[in-house]
């Protein structure tokens, strides 16, 4: 069994920066991120897998980076510029499977309680 637990979220002026963290405890194959604002769906994020590969939603492509610390099974969401259609509940995900890009929310099997990020103009 794998429970992940995400943090980092806040609230920050626009073009301000957070670094959220991801810690899951147990084996993993791939984590990833996704965001969710009131009646909307779930949006793809960043994903990625111990093996190297990486996905970004090309929308966020430049301001948002993952970094990865295998020792401590932890991803970490880097977000920069940050602007006010930002804001929304950030859930972090772990897949246990060896296949697929990750950008797909039914391709995880664990899920974050999520972390609230909020940016005010």
């Amino acid at each position: 069994q794998v429970h992940v637990t995400e943090s980092g979220g806040g609230l920050v002026q626009a073009g301000g920066s957070l670094r959220l963290s991801c810690a899951a405890s147990g084996r993993t194959v791939s984590m990833g991120w996704f965001r969710q604002t009131p009646g909307k769906e779930r949006e793809f994020v960043v994903a990625t897998r111990w093996s190297g590969t990486t996905y970004y939603a090309d929308s966020l492509k430049g301001r948002f980076t993952i970094s990865r610390d295998s020792a401590k099974n932890t991803v970490y969401l880097q977000m920069n510029s940050l602007k006010p259609e930002d804001t929304a509940v950030y859930y972090c995900a772990a897949g246990t499977r060896p296949y697929g890009s990750g950008t797909r929310d039914y391709e995880y099997d664990y899920w974050g309680q999520g972390t609230q990020v909020t940016v005010s103009s």
